[in-house]
């Protein structure tokens, strides 16, 4: 702290009052006058940013906004509070002096600690976490001694900013639950929620003497089993047609199993994924004249109906009858043989019984 004191040679009146903060977290400090008295005409400079309060025999006898004041008994509404001059304006005094900061303390922290149980229309129970910053200022600087500051001698944002951040995120929770706004809507309302936020927290802050100057949410964020459920939701919205992408799949992997110069394995794989893309473009074109014949059976009445289509048993879809894999999920259909010894596979068998040949 920057403290100018001037002291008379022969006595130990105070001559000059005033602060200098060279920190950038101090709220309040108290000039140090222990053992000394307050001569009359002595100056105060009280500079912009600060306001000094006169605290008398326990109690808060005036307080002085930024200028620069002669203390003497003609024009210091201070000196007809203190008791000490009741013998005359010409005896020095004793008196704490507190000067408080009154400018904006910015870029505070603040977050969720642990998540907020939230309902949402598109997940049903959700658990979201928040951050961000915020600003405060000393707003009424005899509240904030009386309330907070106490008798210290320098109340720092640390001192209060463990209170501070539970009174947001408390507040915050609450804001959040009555806005009643869907989770995939939020990143578009952080300004709208943030200002809600604020207006409904200062009322709390004018207790402690303060002022919630600034609230900025900087992210809200979903779990990561719910983010990776909408990366893989937004993944499939990607593919579009399912059938087109398994056939794409299937074309990628016959071309590296021709790339691979390797033995037994890679003529495996190239002939199993030769099998199922020639198999799921068959039951395509399969799939396609049933639904041509269907469409000539509605047209003609004197044809008879088109042969109904085998359902798979993974998802559902009709295929054609004799398709052996399901054009829609690519699951084989029907019983299989072994390509080694042509004994019947069991279904979704890894290997073969009868020679161990893997499938």
């Amino acid at each position: 702290m920057g403290i100018l004191d001037r002291l008379s040679p022969s006595s130990q009146f105070i001559e000059v009052i005033e602060w200098l903060d060279d920190s950038t977290n101090t709220l309040l400090y108290r000039f140090p006058v222990k053992d000394q008295e307050i001569k009359n005409g002595a100056q105060l400079i009280v500079r912009e940013s600060q306001a000094a309060v006169f605290v008398h025999e326990g109690q808060i006898a005036d307080q002085f906004p930024p200028g620069r004041y002669t203390i003497d008994g003609g024009n210091t509404p201070i000196l007809s509070k203190l008791g000490a001059w009741k013998y005359g304006f010409n005896s020095p005094f004793k008196a704490e002096v507190y000067f408080v900061n009154t400018k904006q303390f910015t870029d505070l922290k603040w977050g969720t600690p642990n998540p907020i149980m939230m309902r949402d229309t598109d997940f049903g129970m959700v658990r979201l976490r928040a951050f961000g910053i915020y600003s405060i200022r000393v707003s009424d600087p005899q509240a904030f001694i009386k309330e907070v500051a106490g008798t210290n001698a320098r109340f720092i944002t640390e001192d209060v900013e463990g209170q501070l951040k539970r009174t947001l995120v408390g507040g915050f929770s609450d804001a959040l639950g009555e806005s009643k706004i869907a989770a995939l809507d939020l990143a578009s309302n952080y300004d709208e929620l943030a200002k809600f936020t604020r207006v409904k927290l200062n009322e709390e802050f004018k207790t402690f003497g303060l002022e919630l100057t600034k609230f900025v949410i900087e992210n809200i964020s979903l779990p990561q089993e719910v983010e990776a459920a909408m990366d893989k939701r937004t993944s499939m919205g990607v593919i579009g047609d399912v059938g087109r992408y398994a056939q794409f799949q299937a074309a990628d992997a016959m071309r590296d199993a021709a790339q691979n110069p390797g033995g037994g394995a890679g003529t495996g794989v190239g002939l199993g994924a030769g099998f199922a893309l020639g198999n799921a473009m068959a039951g395509a074109m399969n799939n396609a004249m049933q639904q041509s014949n269907q469409g000539g059976a509605q047209s003609s009445s004197s044809q008879g109906a088109a042969p109904a289509g085998v359902a798979c048993s993974k998802c559902g879809h009709q295929n054609a009858p004799g398709a052996k894999f399901c054009v829609e999920c690519g699951e084989k259909q029907g019983p299989a043989t072994c390509a080694n010894c042509q004994a019947q596979l069991t279904p979704g068998a890894k290997f073969c019984n009868e020679c161990g040949q893997k499938v």
